[in-house]
């Protein structure tokens, strides 16, 4: 199917999806998630970015590249605070010495048990969209690869899956085989979530 008619197809069905009149169907699909887990090949993924913004203009976009650094930043410049470095060094360099310093469980940086931590900024995303009753679109998902955060951990946080409106979660897979395959490689899981593909 070429590009723009496969790309309509798949806006279409996130527009369906996301209607009101379906929210209750849509629980029933995602196993009682409320997740649209949005999947596209990663190679068109700044394509499919710029049509979901031209076509939601008032949707809150939570861009995780951006959310990854930021975390890296707030970590780095909390562990430079407690440890009494000069206030001169750079955070990156107060992240890096955080991490060596935590090493047999550096993943846990990016997870929710810090506050300032990837998926902890994640959250407090999904939850300022929720509060502004704006649709919530979760975009450049690929870089979650490598933190030890999954799909399935955000679907199934418990803000997501009360919210009212439904989370968006763009999603640079392959389904191949009835497999789902983050970035192509990784399987993922597809339980919370309605599967627009």
């Amino acid at each position: 199917m070429p590009f723009l008619t496969e790309q309509k197809q798949k806006f279409d069905d996130l527009r369906v999806a996301l209607h009101e009149d379906h929210r209750t169907q849509l629980k029933r699909t995602a196993n009682g998630g409320n997740t649209v887990l949005f999947v596209y090949p990663p190679a068109e993924e700044e394509e499919y970015i710029a049509k979901a913004k031209e076509l939601y203009p008032d949707g809150h976009f939570i861009d995780v590249a951006e959310l990854f650094v930021k975390s890296i930043d707030l970590l780095g410049d909390e562990y430079n605070s407690i440890n009494g470095a000069d206030k001169e060094r750079p955070p990156l360099e107060g992240f890096k010495s955080f991490y060596n310093d935590y090493s047999s469980t550096s993943f846990k940086a990016f997870t929710n048990d810090y506050p300032n931590g990837l998926f902890s900024l994640i959250v407090e995303e999904i939850c300022k969209a929720s509060q502004a009753e704006k649709t919530a679109f979760l975009v450049h998902t690929g870089a979650l690869e490598g933190t030890g955060i999954e799909n399935v951990n955000i679907m199934e946080h418990k803000t997501v899956m009360m919210q009212g409106i439904p989370l968006v979660i763009f999603y640079p897979a392959d389904f191949r085989n009835n497999e789902l395959l983050f970035l192509n490689h990784k399987p993922a899981s597809n339980y919370r979530c309605h599967l627009v593909k």
